[in-house]
């Protein structure tokens, strides 16, 4: 149609020189006419490159939030088989910031096109980052965010926005009544695991300041240092503050609660958590736990992976800020939420 060679409508294509304007003009007419778009899955294979990505993910145990995020990863990786995509996965401790640079290093040994990260302090997440922007490395920040560093994309859940929502729905509940609420933390080394969770509890204290000023928030502090043993603990603070009847915690354990109630009998305590582990989804069942604020860690591992695969092979622009929704699951819905993951 545009009256040269398959040369020369190749080297257009390709942006590559030696091609006069004239030809050029006319080639470029063409694919205007006819709406060319390359495709670039065809591309990336026929190029036959192998890619490799990695993720620094918090350490965890089998019953862990962070599973799920890394079934998510995974099966991203599993249905791009084609494209010769591998995924090295290392884990750091949340509460030592060593471990986290420990863990960078090694993934940096691997030499990875691309990087899934769970940020950790803020300097080291930083000093890591400007490392890999030196060597034109995309990465993409899972669970919590820190835009200044500006990663290609994000995925999770605007923590301040939650932790603000959570208030509401809780305090809708609990009612003007509640003097005095429980608020659990686990702790260690003098602080929480995540910026994602102190974001929500800002969220949540500044809804409170904002229409329950008079309602005192007790904290329960559980170190997760030593046996977690947490029984007596929960027991003294509960005896020590007999009125308190709702408890709202924002890691991913609202269970040790649940459990705890369940097994003492304690039927009129309600109790408000985030996400879908299964301990959680066992006291959503019997009610020991009324609500449960999901996010979609399943979905957070899976477009981590996609995005980077979509920008470093396919050539695609990535949408930078991805949300998840805030999604409120009780004993009646939870299992339309899960339906999709498995």
């Amino acid at each position: 149609r545009s009256g040269v060679s398959v040369g020369t409508v190749d080297r257009v294509l390709h942006n590559r020189p030696n091609v006069s304007e004239k030809a050029r003009n006319k080639v470029e007419a063409v694919l205007k006419a006819i709406h060319y778009q390359p495709n670039m899955y065809a591309s990336a294979l026929a190029y036959n490159r192998k890619y490799a990505f990695g993720c620094l993910l918090p350490d965890h145990d089998s019953n862990a939030y962070w599973t799920n995020v890394e079934k998510g990863l995974r099966q991203c990786i599993l249905n791009r088989g084609d494209f010769h995509l591998s995924l090295t996965t290392e884990y750091y401790d949340q509460f030592e910031g060593e471990s986290f640079s420990a863990a960078a290093r090694r993934i940096s040994e691997k030499q990875p096109d691309g990087v899934v990260i769970v940020p950790q302090e803020y300097d080291m997440t930083l000093a890591y980052c400007s490392q890999l922007k030196e060597k034109g490395i995309p990465f993409v920040f899972l669970d919590s965010n820190i835009p200044e560093i500006t990663p290609l994309a994000f995925f999770g859940q605007d923590s301040l926005k939650s932790g603000y929502f959570a208030g509401r729905i809780f305090m809708m509940q609990a009612g003007r009544e509640a003097r005095r609420i429980l608020l659990m933390k686990l702790m260690s080394k003098g602080r929480v695991a995540s910026r994602q969770q102190a974001n929500r509890e800002v969220g949540f204290r500044k809804y409170m300041a904002q229409h329950f000023p008079q309602c005192e928030i007790k904290e329960l502090l559980l170190q997760i240092d030593g046996n977690e043993q947490y029984g007596p603990q929960i027991r003294d603070f509960l005896q020590g503050n007999p009125d308190i009847r709702h408890c709202i915690t924002f890691c991913s354990r609202a269970y040790i609660l649940g459990e705890y109630f369940r097994q003492n009998g304690l039927e009129d305590f309600h109790l408000f958590g985030y996400d879908m582990v299964e301990r959680n989804v066992e006291c959503l069942k019997n009610r020991s736990i009324d609500f449960l604020i999901a996010q979609h860690p399943w979905k957070q591992g899976y477009n981590s992976v996609k995005a980077l695969f979509n920008h470093i092979v396919l050539k695609k622009e990535v949408q930078q800020y991805n949300y998840m929704p805030l999604e409120l699951l009780t004993a009646e819905n939870y299992i339309y939420y899960t339906a999709d993951e498995k």
